[in-house]
């Protein structure tokens, strides 16, 4: 029964990459609450060795296996792990530190669009008319989230240094995205085995002047919590389920998921901070969800029957 629901999940795109952006929105919250407390490449430092150390057991018969493919590969596994590994979460968690939550959301909802750009540079990926206009409806389903149910005060929005971090960061994690098409042909928790430790090597020198210049974790036990949850969530099964989402779908239409982090993050405050759910917050998720349904039909299909049989095949 666990084996069949397992099979299952395993393929099925769009279930994974909800759970994908579920661990994520919990990633943002959590980078936000110890931004004062652990410093941005030590947090990014202890996530990927934690979830490395947590990882190998499992991946270690499939990584003597594929240590042949990895060693032959490994320009690829060391631009895949800067990009999706290494300079991604240290971006995004020195962005945390001085960002507002509104600017933040924005930045990291820029990530579908610019998974298209990379897809149109490397791929050759011409998006249709469709899948554009899926983007566009999910940016509006997000400002409408972000900015409260007022669209106009998005006018008023300035850039801070955050900002750039963060939207910087987007612009490498979207490259990594398109890359997934090129990773090596390895099991995945090889992959993930893999990618976690070079990232976490390719962190230490930041992480150690850091702490050269002072700054260490504080704030004990929370602290350390957080930490905890950085390394199984949104590193060790969010990457798993993100990975696989790319494999089946594509990196242009799994790259539409981001704009589920909003939502999720929505959802999660309302269930675990208690805070409440306005109309806007219906609107938004109404409006993305229909923007990903847009870009998600490959071009060529028609629209309704194309949904029917991705429900009907999970995908």
């Amino acid at each position: 029964m666990i084996s069949r629901l397992a099979a299952r999940l395993w393929g099925n795109a769009w279930l994974l990459l909800c759970c994908t952006t579920t661990f994520w929105a919990g990633n943002a919250i959590i980078g936000r609450a110890v931004a004062g407390l652990v410093p941005p490449a030590t947090l990014s430092f202890w996530r990927w060795t934690g979830a490395f150390c947590i990882v190998l057991g499992f991946a270690w018969e499939h990584l003597r296996a594929d240590w042949p493919v990895v060693k032959r590969h490994w320009r690829m596994m060391l631009l895949l792990s800067a990009t999706g590994i290494a300079c991604f979460n240290v971006m995004l968690y020195t962005g945390l530190k001085t960002t507002t939550a509104l600017n933040g959301v924005l930045m990291q909802s820029s990530q579908p669009l610019l998974v298209i750009l990379w897809a149109v540079v490397l791929l050759r990926e011409i998006p249709g008319a469709r899948q554009m206009l899926g983007v566009a409806v999910s940016l509006v389903g997000v400002a409408a989230i972000a900015s409260h149910g007022d669209v106009g005060s998005l006018a008023t929005l300035t850039l801070n240094p955050g900002d750039v971090w963060i939207l910087g960061g987007c612009v490498i994690y979207a490259l990594y995205t398109a890359l997934l098409r090129w990773r090596p042909k390895v099991h995945p928790l090889s992959f993930l085995a893999v990618t976690f430790f070079i990232g976490a090597v390719m962190i230490l020198p930041v992480m150690l002047m850091e702490r050269a210049e002072g700054q260490v974790i504080t704030g004990g036990v929370p602290a350390y919590l957080a930490l905890g949850y950085t390394m199984i969530f949104p590193s060790l099964l969010a990457y798993l389920c993100f990975n696989r989402g790319v494999e089946l779908i594509g990196p242009s239409r799994a790259g539409q998921a981001s704009h589920l982090v909003p939502v999720f993050g929505v959802l999660l405050a309302v269930v675990a901070l208690g805070e409440r759910f306005y109309g806007y917050h219906a609107l938004g998720i109404v409006l993305i969800g229909t923007g990903i349904l847009l870009a998600s039909v490959a071009p060529g299909q028609a629209l309704w029957p194309a949904v029917r049989a991705m429900v009907a095949r999970g995908r």
